[in-house]
């Protein structure tokens, strides 16, 4: 059986989870990729700092 969060963190994790969001759609716009691909980039560097993502998206551009 799942658990879902209850408490003081709660209301936390979503305003953050909402923060990685808007950072996602941002980001996706910015480079015209999907946001599904700025989502994979922040699962596989473990960071979802802008920097952080920017930079591999840059990679993956110079490959192309």
């Amino acid at each position: 059986m799942a658990q879902t969060k209850t408490g003081p963190s709660a209301p936390q994790d979503a305003a953050e989870a909402a923060h990685i969001e808007e950072e996602v759609a941002y980001l996706a716009k910015r480079h015209r990729i999907s946001p599904a691909i700025v989502r994979e980039i922040i699962r596989r560097i473990g960071s979802h700092e802008r920097s952080a993502v920017e930079r591999e998206i840059r990679k993956g551009m110079a490959r192309r």
